[in-house]
């Protein structure tokens, strides 16, 4: 019976850990394409994140994999940050900065940003599970056993982050949107990893849109 309860019990958590693996990272909630519309390759593409100051480095790190991501399929990207330094639009009309921004030599300009950022708390009761197990409801004791230590174990609160940025592709020539899309993002491990899932995932749907080409 013990060597029985301890197979379930790792098999509950390493049903747990491929529970939650599934519930991180980055997803595309929603995305548009102009129809019709594809970008060659020998285009400049400006990648312009638009995040909040209190995210530290995030800005930097989202346009830089953006560039790094739109690079790989062998278009011309550029930061903006790189190019113009955090602050340099800051306090210009439309005029001037459009100007700005055409004398960069870009086609378009893709921009990253952050609509919203929201904290969950959860309660983990003891044991370490986070909802009940459906096989241990047919027998008396592994039911019990299971439900004992969650009552009797002492339980802990965690936070889990959701980010919810957005992507819009515009081309300069004529200001039009050609491109957007929704991500949402749970609990990232580190801002900088969660800028490379992003970008990888939003130049993925950018090619399955056929936006870009699948080089």
């Amino acid at each position: 019976m013990k060597n029985k309860m301890r197979f379930l019990t790792v098999g509950m958590l390493s049903g747990l850990v491929l529970f939650l693996a599934s519930c991180s990272g980055t997803k595309v909630t929603s995305s548009w394409k102009e129809p019709e519309v594809s970008i060659p390759a020998d285009q400049k593409i400006l990648v312009m994140a638009l995040v909040s100051d209190r995210e530290g480095s995030l800005r930097g790190s989202m346009e830089k994999e953006m560039v790094a991501a739109l690079r790989q399929k062998g278009y011309n990207a550029v930061s903006s940050y790189t190019e113009f330094g955090p602050h340099a639009l800051k306090g210009l009309n439309e005029q001037k900065a459009m100007n700005k921004i055409r004398r960069s030599d870009a086609d378009q300009v893709l921009t990253i940003v952050m609509l919203d950022k929201s904290k969950e708390k959860n309660y983990v009761p003891g044991g370490g599970f986070y909802r009940p197990f459906p096989m241990y409801y047919g027998r008396f004791w592994p039911y019990y056993s299971s439900m004992y230590s969650r009552i009797y174990e002492p339980g802990y609160y965690t936070t889990n982050t959701k980010y919810f940025l957005e992507s819009n592709l515009y081309n300069l020539k004529d200001k039009q949107l050609l491109y957007s899309v929704q991500t949402e993002t749970f609990d990232p491990s580190s801002a900088a990893r969660m800028a490379v899932v992003y970008s990888q995932q939003v130049v993925k749907d950018m090619t399955k849109q056929q936006l870009i080409s699948k080089r």
